[in-house]
């Protein structure tokens, strides 16, 4: 069975965009934390993850950020890991 990807398209730009957004929070928070403004709190990024966990990965990984909380340090993997399986069992044919 082949799976034509261009209905695709637009859900794979809103999923950059997301994850892309996501990135960028992570380096806000970071930038805010350097100049010791208010913070976005822990359980925001946690949840902002859940949509965009390789924004959250590439956030911790780009601005180093959060990478000494195991609770990141575990959970943003695992969410990618999970979204990576969602994929691949909605899209067989790929």
């Amino acid at each position: 069975m082949v799976i034509s990807l261009t209905p695709l398209l637009p859900l794979a730009a809103v999923y950059l965009a997301v994850n892309l957004g996501v990135m960028l929070l992570y380096g806000h928070d970071k930038r805010r934390a350097r100049r010791r403004e208010r913070r976005t709190p822990e359980r925001t990024l946690l949840l902002a993850a859940l949509p965009g966990p390789f924004g959250a990965l590439a956030g911790m990984s780009l601005f180093r950020h959060k990478t000494r909380k195991l609770r990141f340090v575990v959970a943003v993997p695992l969410l990618a890991a999970l979204h990576c399986t969602v994929l691949l069992l909605l899209l067989p044919g790929l």
